[in-house]
């Protein structure tokens, strides 16, 4: 992690802190304005990015053009994505939404129902997976790839280079994921390099715990599929090779959320067992901790840290998979559930990461606000989820029961770390925006996507499908609709239009859906080149909360840089906006805005706007329609 640089303010700024709740922050080595970019919005073809965007897929899915989706439908039945679906076509039309890393989802073999037993690879157990498809987050081989997403499941892995050179090809770079706290009950690697051992090979598995065991166990009981009180049966009650309501493990181990019981809660993550990092069952732990000064120190250091001392044979098993990953071409990882496991461990990996790679790009799921900085300081990772509270309080406030007065108090609470904390509206574990349990209408998205893209310098993550609406409405098997499935095989229909047969150039995409699509491919290219992403943040809406007709439902902030400014104003409800927002003397001064009329334009609409600066404070007189958002230019 690099220290935080300095960026040149205006002597004002303290004093504009107190008068709009504002906040300025600098990204590390921010580069100087005009050696980023000029000030136009840029063309989709740019490649040197001002923050990064991410581009989330579910290999499994994305390429998938069958439109059967019948529930617990068999891969014949309903269809499967493929490495190859990712064709150039495809990958320009990522790109054109500003995308500088995919992240494809679910690429190491986890474990699933369908027979791969001519490639050598056994026959996984229907009662301990869920769907037919089975979890990416079960993985039973960490070095080899899922069989489903090959052509040829032979040549899996030569296909996944293939993937990752085509990607970088496009200008893009590839993350996978690394699920630590966790691995499939029936862990098996075909794909381990000569003399690395499976998790769990050398335990000893007479005692619960032992540091250098791999898992948790329940000496003396076997383990027992959960029972299901409310009718549920593993495939919809189909038949398959050992679904027979029994899976062999004994000594029964712990379960991936950490469950002790030897039959685990049908909603506990019995399809996976708990790794064990040295942390005892009582939470202490079994390993060196960091010193607090660690907080201050660089990569280098931590890396030092760790050289020469004993540690716990899990943390040894995961620096091999992540560096055999990294020279397979991948740029990076999202660590899943990160917080479950100690941030020591994070130290040791990540540095290592980093010897290897220096620009690998480390994103961590870690929920609890008040583990964030043990992450990003000790951790050494370099984003993490900011789902508690910026996404959450977005949500609240487009399904009418929240306040944008939470964003502006969220970002000041951030102010430090701000550019570390990935912005998000969709991923594979939240529901789809136009769900009717979020908020029934995909154009509701539109003010949260300039305001999560905008807001910071932080990176921007986009799910596949987003852009076009999907709605995650299919039945899939397991799990609800809302979101779409994980653990199924099915066809996204939103995003199947834009596919368009694998032309994928939205040939069948609906006219309302297309311009979804090029609200997006605007907002996420001023987002990943507009040289102001680089700048500063400051709020405008605690100086307007008195203004006639602007309400806690709307929400306004600048961004800038000493030659590069924006004005960025949202309407979060259905009905008109009609105010004139107010630009404190403070903010007059750190934009620099003349005396009388300043001119703008709107970078969505290519509209003019005029803001009028009387007596060193602006006006600017707005009447946007509903859910309507202006980022304005000064020019």
């Amino acid at each position: 992690m690099t220290t935080r640089a300095t960026f040149p303010l205006l002597p004002a700024l303290a004093v504009l802190f107190i008068l709009v709740g504002g906040i300025a922050c600098t990204p590390p080595n921010a580069p100087k304005t005009e050696q980023i970019l000029p000030k136009e919005t840029q063309s989709v073809t740019q490649t040197n990015h001002v923050k990064p965007v991410v581009y989330q897929v579910f290999t499994r899915l994305f390429g998938n053009t069958k439109t059967t989706n019948k529930p617990w439908g068999s891969r014949e039945e309903n269809g499967v994505g493929k490495m190859s679906d990712f064709t150039d076509e495809a990958l320009m039309g990522i790109r054109e939404l500003g995308v500088s890393h995919i992240w494809y989802t679910g690429i190491p073999h986890h474990a699933l129902v369908a027979d791969y037993t001519e490639y050598g690879i056994s026959l996984d157990d229907p009662d301990v997976i869920k769907g037919r498809a089975g979890s990416p987050y079960a993985v039973k081989d960490y070095y080899s790839v899922n069989p489903d997403l090959a052509d040829d499941p032979a040549k899996r892995m030569e296909e996944f280079e293939a993937l990752v050179e085509r990607t970088h090809k496009h200008g893009m770079k590839v993350l996978i994921d690394i699920v630590p706290n966790h691995v499939a009950r029936q862990y098996e690697s075909l794909g381990k390099p000569e003399g690395v051992e499976d998790f769990g090979a050398g335990d000893d598995t007479t005692v619960e715990y032992a540091r250098n065991n791999n898992f948790y166990y329940i000496p003396g009981q076997d383990f027992k599929v959960p029972v299901s009180t409310n009718g549920y049966q593993p495939l919809g009650g189909d038949t398959a090779p050992r679904l027979d309501g029994e899976f062999d493990e004994s000594p029964a181990k712990w379960t991936g959320n950490g469950s002790r019981l030897a039959q685990p809660n049908i909603n506990d993550w019995y399809e996976t067992v708990k790794v064990n990092y040295g942390l005892r069952p009582d939470g202490t732990y079994d390993f060196p901790t960091l010193p607090q000064e660690y907080r201050k120190k660089g990569l280098a250091e931590h890396h030092a840290f760790w050289q020469g001392k004993d540690l716990p044979d899990s943390w040894y098993k995961f620096e091999h998979i992540v560096h055999f990953w990294l020279d397979k071409g991948v740029d990076g990882f999202r660590f899943d559930m990160a917080e479950m496991v100690p941030v020591e461990f994070w130290s040791f990996l990540n540095s290592s990461i980093k010897q290897k790679n220096p620009e690998a790009f480390l994103l961590a799921e870690v929920y609890n606000p008040s583990l964030f900085r043990d992450y990003l300081h000790l951790g050494k990772m370099d984003y993490l989820y900011d789902k508690v509270d910026f996404y959450d309080s977005l949500k609240w406030v487009i399904q009418g029961h929240g306040s944008t007065d939470a964003l502006e108090r969220i970002q000041s609470e951030v102010r430090d770390i701000e550019q570390h904390m990935l912005h998000f509206l969709e991923n594979h574990d939240e529901q789809r925006i136009a769900s009717p349990d979020f908020a029934g209408d995909m154009h509701k998205g539109k003010p949260m996507l300039v305001v999560s893209a905008l807001i910071s310098r932080s990176p921007t993550m986009l799910y596949f499908g987003q852009e076009v609406g999907e709605d995650g409405s299919e039945e899939p098997g397991f799990g609800d609709p809302t979101r779409t499935s994980i653990f199924d095989y099915m066809g996204v229909p939103a995003h199947q239009r834009w596919m368009n047969d694998g032309k994928f150039d939205g040939g069948q995409l609906s006219d309302e859906e297309k311009a979804l699509r090029e609200f997006y491919i605007k907002v996420m290219n001023i987002a990943a080149f507009h040289p102001a992403m680089a700048g500063e943040y400051l709020s405008l809406h605690s100086a307007n909360k008195a203004t006639s007709g602007y309400t806690d439902k709307y929400f306004a902030f600048t961004r800038f840089t000493l030659e590069d400014r924006l004005i960025v104003v949202n309407n979060f409800t259905t009905e008109p906006m009609q105010t004139t927002l107010t630009i404190p003397a403070a903010v007059v001064s750190q934009l620099q805005l003349r005396p009388g009329e300043n001119t703008m334009k709107d970078l969505l609409t290519n509209t003019d706007f005029s803001l009028l600066v009387t007596n060193g404070v602006g006006e600017l007189a707005l009447n946007l329609s509903g859910l309507q958002s202006v980022v304005l230019e000064i020019n």
